[in-house]
């Protein structure tokens, strides 16, 4: 890893500016959304998480990394760990969105953890964003970890687990869904689209499943699952998922909170908790 002063870059903040207007909304809904409903249109309740898409790296194109990600910036410091993934993250909802509405996002730096595993050197940036809505109330405060590592030399993912319930949903997990989720959130990382380069340079089976997908699909399950979206929402990657295999989604339920899971083959890809507020 790069000697670099971590603690100068603890608190660094910046701020932006997004929306989801109705052509988003639109893309949004065809990626994620069920096929038998409508999309939302302007002044409607926009679905939890679909924020993530207000706010995307505008890096231009020449100034990204070989896999694809914006390089170190005023934000995130230079660790020297190529690898770079959203390992997880939580969300507290505050105030409804609408479609059409302009966001204030301010992020800042909360922590960064360096340390050496038995698999190598690692880092977690862990950023914290507060977004606020057009009146000025506050609409989310949500948390967003990113793990570094260096290079594999082959695949070895974390310890399997195994999937706690059966299957309740079975999802086409197809390279046109990925490449599509990759568009809405202008995320140029090449794991996702570029097969060649996820099995030869970062060593993985074959094209890998968002993180953030998963998180919208377990959202979307939550939500329907209650019938409203809830307050609070966790989500944390276990172990990778692949294209071209079909994604499960299993939920257990403990004290009014729903626990759900991601998985492929009967073992856990992300585990996500989501709380209401009549439960915490």
């Amino acid at each position: 890893m790069d000697q670099v002063n971590v603690e100068a870059w603890i608190g660094r903040s910046l701020s932006d500016v997004g929306e989801i207007d109705l052509t988003m909304a639109a893309k949004l809904h065809a990626t994620l959304g069920r096929a038998e409903a409508s999309p939302p249109r302007t002044g409607d309740l926009l679905p939890p998480l679909w924020h993530w898409s207000a706010f995307v790296p505008m890096t231009h194109t020449e100034h990204l990394g070989p896999d694809g990600h914006p390089g170190p910036g005023a934000l995130l410091p230079p660790l020297g760990l190529p690898r770079r993934m959203w390992a997880g993250g939580a969300l507290r909802f505050h105030a409804p969105i609408r479609v059409g509405d302009i966001l204030h996002r301010h992020t800042a730096v909360q922590s960064i953890d360096t340390k050496t595993t038995a698999s190598g050197p690692m880092a977690l940036v862990t950023l914290d964003h507060r977004i606020v809505g057009p009146r000025g109330l506050l609409a989310i405060e949500e948390r967003q970890d990113i793990v570094y590592l260096p290079m594999p030399d082959s695949f070895t993912p974390s310890k399997k687990r195994p999937m706690p319930a059966e299957p309740v949903e079975r999802l086409d997990m197809s390279p046109t869904l990925l490449f599509r989720f990759s568009a809405v959130t202008f995320n140029a990382h090449r794991i996702h689209y570029d097969q060649d380069y996820a099995q030869s340079v970062e060593k993985y089976p074959g094209l890998v499943v968002h993180g953030p997908l998963q998180a919208a699909l377990l959202m979307r399950h939550a939500v329907e699952t209650r019938q409203r979206p809830p307050s609070y929402f966790d989500f944390r990657a276990v172990h990778p998922l692949f294209a071209a295999t079909a994604l499960d989604i299993c939920t257990t339920e403990e004290d009014g909170v729903l626990s759900l899971f991601t998985g492929q083959n009967g073992h856990q890809g992300m585990r996500a908790s989501a709380m209401w507020e009549d439960t915490q």
